[in-house]
């Protein structure tokens, strides 16, 4: 596991506690982006240290090339002497420096494997830290809201809903009640803005019933004529 791993761990541990107990969002935020950053330079040091070790392991490897590289000249140098038994001897101390290169080589390839994966984990704590102080004061706004509503859940959870819903029906019928009992007071009696309506319905009916009477009287008075003029000519 490498260390950034262990850092989403942490993160996530902290963000479910954030949930689950309703801490303060900005001191919880704060918090996480320490934890990162703490984390950032625990892997800068490990890297540093990295670093070194393949300096190091690179150093013993030019150190060891350089004994094989003497050692095989000095069996050369023995042969040419004809004293083969020192040959051998110098082949033997060329070889074991080999074999030590060898085994430098392949920690130095681990060495620098983890250095790579270091590196990852550099770019990727930095980019999740600059992520986290840009959204910081939206995170910190989102969970004042959420505590908020958890509260207003909290609040309604400690009181029977469907009793409060029942009162507040009782209360607007009692409302409705005394509402019906004021307009039952009011029925047959008469506003002034009622006996003035009614003045003018009748004005207007007596209007029409004066017409009606003159239209009448009109007929009749023509009829009347039609009835001389007849009586003329017999």
């Amino acid at each position: 596991m490498s260390i950034f791993s262990r850092m989403s761990d942490i993160i996530n541990s902290n963000i479910n506690a954030l949930l689950d107990k309703a801490e303060d969002p900005e001191k919880m935020v704060r918090l996480i982006i320490q934890e990162m950053e703490e984390a950032l330079v625990e892997v800068r040091s490990t890297s540093a240290r990295a670093i070194a070790d393949r300096k190091e392991l690179e150093r013993r490897g030019a150190w060891q090339e350089a004994e094989a590289q003497e050692w095989q000249r000095k069996a050369e140098v023995a042969v040419v002497s004809g004293r083969d038994d020192l040959a051998k001897g110098a082949l033997v101390e060329s070889n074991k420096a080999r074999e030590t290169i060898s085994l430098l080589s392949e920690e130095l390839g681990l060495v620098e494997a983890t250095l790579a994966k270091l590196n990852e984990d550099v770019v990727a704590l930095q980019a999740k830290i600059k992520d986290a102080k840009a959204r910081q004061n939206a995170i910190i706004v989102r969970g004042k809201a959420a505590q908020t509503r958890l509260g207003v859940r909290r609040t309604l959870s400690d009181h029977n809903i469907d009793d409060a819903i029942a009162r507040f029906e009782l209360y607007a019928r009692k409302m409705d009640d005394l509402e019906g009992e004021i307009e039952a007071y009011d029925m047959g009696q008469k506003t002034l803005s009622d006996e003035i309506a009614e003045l003018e319905t009748d004005e207007g009916v007596d209007e029409q019933l004066t017409e009606l009477k003159a239209r009448i009287a009109g007929q009749h008075d023509t009829g009347d004529s039609v009835v001389e003029v007849n009586s003329s000519n017999t």
